[in-house]
């Protein structure tokens, strides 16, 4: 028996077959409403974290609060990353998603 001629990555890498992250692929970071935190308090995060005016910050509340989620952030994954963890220690319910196309 022969023996059989395995792809080096040099090869899978010219051909595509590696999956590498589109970095201008933005991200979202998404905040969920939840049975715990104040509507006043959700809106003080998003002012205090975000630097959103009170307009901007209790839009994106009442968007938690009657639409079940908001989204608070859009741009690098890492970043958004960053944003979901920093909800998750004020106590928000937060996640990162893909944004869609």
């Amino acid at each position: 028996m022969g023996m059989m001629p395995v792809a080096s990555p040099r090869i899978d890498e010219d051909l595509g077959l590696r999956e590498t992250p589109d970095p201008s692929t933005p991200w979202q970071t998404v905040v969920w409403n939840d049975p715990v935190n104040l509507m006043s308090y959700v809106s003080h995060v998003f002012r205090e974290y975000f630097g959103y005016d009170r307009p901007h910050a209790e839009r994106l509340m009442l968007a938690v609060h009657h639409e079940g989620h908001a989204v608070v952030a859009e741009g690098p994954r890492e970043q958004m990353e960053l944003h979901t963890r920093a909800m998750h220690e004020y106590g928000l319910w937060a996640t990162v998603r893909k944004a869609p196309s």
